[in-house]
């Protein structure tokens, strides 16, 4: 906890430059970090390290463990599993000298096509929030600030640093804001501005949503920082309540590539669709002292901005001296932890445990000895993450190919079958980033490939099992055309299955894709990105090792039967207006409120094991008891989920079910345990623009199952 004594007597012996230097940011002369603040060393206050890392730390020139994309993680529906992989990146970034942790992401999945969905962790504002809660409570037990984002209705990457998100009160609070309030209450150490405006406001200017929800109404005593070149305007963005702007200073070689003319004719240059304009910075440098001395923007804001930077390294140690990994003679717990097998361990277990086993007709898990075809365009080349910030390079990753020939008993071939799927990445949208720098970050090159359709079939029809392994290509900045998978890989699993009636699927995709072959073979895995485990997690799913404990974060339908489909002022918008329409009928509210089945449902997941539910019992006001048997043969893991119907209301259209909360439980063979579950507020509440949060009168039913559509059991609930 932060001394604010101390805090105070520090800030009174700051001069006006000093306390400039703690709220923009400067260049790192180590260069590894995202962002710095160069700190006061007259005063002693240590320079200040960001640095990116959902996926796993992104230090620039640094390796570290990638970790499952967040939508995977998200996946688990353990908290706790979240918390594990939080600590670890925590004490990741202290080994590399960083201070604070740019994640994790929690914008909930409003459009399935939004490039940036893997960074994110679900369709539900109570899943999303439990999930991001427990990644910050581990990150920042490892004494590194967690930094929650992208603050707030950021759901797309299409005109994301433009567009205005129409967007009514009831939907903001329902929906979007409560994953933040979730991180709040989690005691989140820092909350970084999105890009988009908010009903025609820039979030870096809001002053209602940062200012008055954000900081006064939930009581947010951290800092906000800007998301980078993110900051629209000084005297807006410190009104408003930002805290840092970052990076503070302009990308190296933005101002050429911004000034080149590219034809004798040029027009102003114009930065790529969701690119920010990377010249923009030093807003919080001589413009901020300019609108101080001005009376436009008081002179106690600049003092709080201080204080609330102060308070966090505080909090954290880092004003004292005793926490600085960066510095010599630091202890070891001080210096963090990198690449131990202790986090190549979690790293796999979130990687198998995230796994979704969609559909299964007996084949899987598969027998020992079994001679399998391991085909697909990349399955030599671990699936890292998708592209942008949260690019991590690991030190250790494991292929699919090696993942399956190291358990594998029986023979093993393999064949690409088609032209392998092109990672894309933000780096390579960036105008100024040239083609020799190595940014990317993902895996190493992949091997010549010669891929011949005939070959695949070949070796499907010559295996017991083939096993098709598919993926998309999503990026920051960029959103899919398509929920289709990309090149000719349905054409593959198409001929594959025609092979081999024991041909399984495993999708590694960024969110929802359609699946148009699903009926045609024998089982589908949807993997996500699952990181540098890759191979290893895959091959313990696949042969039974690990059961398959993931459920759906998301809704799973074909492409035009979304929300945001055929209406282009909801998705992409029009005239750098989107219009959240729907309300708060998305994802699986939206196929209740239609009366439409999806694919796949939120919360789907199927087991190798067998559950057996029992009834249901209210335990406490908020708490509710089921008793969940392993009818089966084999130890598995079940996820339990509790959904609330309620009453009917003149007048209020209210989604049919709401998730209200979840517990992942690990049973052995016919064992039996009675789980309770705390059911959310939120789950009861609806919010009024008149009166503010309302629980209406009446009875409600809690449902209880394994997925928003298999309910097993239902309780009463009175309110």
């Amino acid at each position: 906890m932060a001394d604010d004594d101390h805090i105070e007597a520090v800030l009174a012996r700051l001069s006006r430059p000093q306390k400039l230097a703690l709220v923009r940011g400067a260049t790192d002369p180590e260069g590894t970090a995202t962002g710095y603040l160069s700190g006061v060393k007259e005063a002693g206050i240590p320079p200040f390290r960001l640095v990116d890392g959902p996926l796993g730390i992104r230090a620039e020139g640094q390796r570290a463990t990638a970790f499952p994309a967040s939508i995977a993680t998200a996946a688990t529906f353990d908290p706790d599993l979240a918390r594990q992989q939080g600590a670890a990146m925590g004490r990741e970034a202290a080994a590399l000298g960083q201070d604070a942790l740019l994640a994790p992401g929690v914008n909930i999945i409003r459009v399935p096509h939004c490039g940036r969905n893997f960074e994110y962790l679900s369709e539900d504002p109570v899943h999303a929030g439990a999930v991001g809660a427990g990644l910050i409570d581990g990150i920042q037990s490892a004494d590194v600030v967690a930094t929650v984002k992208h603050f707030v209705a950021n759901n797309q990457e299409t005109h994301r640093t433009t567009v205005s998100t129409e967007v009514d009160e009831r939907t903001l609070r329902e929906l979007y804001l409560p994953p933040f309030r979730s991180a709040v209450d989690a005691g989140v150490g820092s909350v970084m501005t999105a890009y988009n405006r908010v009903n025609g406001t820039h979030m870096s200017d809001h002053g209602r949503l940062v200012g008055d929800v954000l900081k006064g109404e939930w009581g947010f005593d951290g800092y906000v920082v800007s998301d980078w070149y993110g900051i629209e305007s000084t005297v807006g963005a410190a009104n408003a309540g930002m805290d840092v702007e970052m990076p503070g200073v302009a990308a190296p070689g933005a101002a050429e590539a911004a000034n080149s003319d590219t034809a004798d004719d040029a027009e102003e240059f114009e930065w790529p669709d969701g690119i920010p304009d990377a010249t923009r910075a030093g807003l919080f440098g001589d413009p901020l002292v300019e609108a101080i001395d001005s009376g436009e923007v008081p002179a106690e804001r600049l003092d709080d901005m201080v204080r609330r930077v102060l308070g966090q390294m505080d909090r954290f140690g880092r004003l004292d001296g005793s926490r600085t990994a960066a510095e010599d003679g630091a202890s070891d717990d001080q210096a963090g932890e990198l690449d131990s097998q202790r986090h190549r361990d979690i790293a796999a277990d979130v990687a198998a445990r995230g796994t979704v086993l969609l559909d299964n007709d007996g084949v899987l898990p598969l027998a020992d000895g079994a001679d399998v075809a391991v085909i697909g365009p990349n399955i030599d080349e671990p699936k890292l993450g998708g592209g942008g910030s949260s690019e991590t390079t690991p030190v250790h990753s494991v292929t699919p190919v090696a993942g399956i020939e190291s358990r594998a008993e029986g023979a093993v071939t393999t064949a690409f079958g088609v032209p392998q799927i092109a990672s894309v990445s933000l780096f390579d949208l960036l105008p100024f980033v040239g083609e020799d720098d190595d940014t990317d970050g993902t895996a190493a090159d992949i091997a010549q490939q010669d891929p011949s359709l005939d070959d695949a079939v070949d070796a499907a029809a010559a295996a017991d099992v083939a096993v098709v392994f598919v993926r998309d290509a999503t990026t920051e900045a960029r959103d899919r055309d398509s929920l289709a998978l990309p090149g000719q890989q349905d054409d593959l699993v198409s001929a594959v299955a025609a092979a081999n009636e024991n041909t399984v699927v495993v999708v590694r995709s960024g969110g929802p894709v359609e699946l148009p072959w699903r009926e045609d073979v024998a089982a589908v895995l949807e993997q996500w990105y699952p990181g540098q485990a890759d191979g290893d997690a895959a091959a313990a799913v696949l042969y039974g090792d690990r059961d398959p404990s993931g459920r759906l974060p998301v809704t799973f339908a074909p492409e035009g039967e979304f929300p945001t489909a055929g209406a282009e002022r909801r998705y992409p918008g029009v005239d750098d207006e989107v219009h959240y329409d729907e309300g708060v009928f998305i994802g699986y509210r939206h196929f209740d409120d239609e009366d439409a089945d999806p694919t796949y449902p939120f919360g789907h997941g199927h087991s190798y094991a067998t559950f057996e539910y029992g009834d249901a019992e209210t335990t406490g006001e908020r708490t509710v008891a089921v008793t969940v048997k392993n009818a089966a043969d084999r130890p598995g893991r079940e996820v339990i989920q509790a959904y609330v119907r309620p009453p009917s209301v003149d007048g209020v259209d209210r989604p049919r079910r709401e998730l209200a909360g979840f517990e992942a439980v690990q049973l052995d063979a016919d064992e039996q345990k009675t789980v309770a579950l705390t059911l959310d507020d939120l789950a009861f509440s609806r919010y009024d623009p008149n009166s503010g949060w309302t629980v209406d009168t009446g009875t409600y039913t809690v449902e209880i199952g394994r997925s928003s559509r298999d309910i097993r059991t239902t309780v009463p609930v009175d309110r």
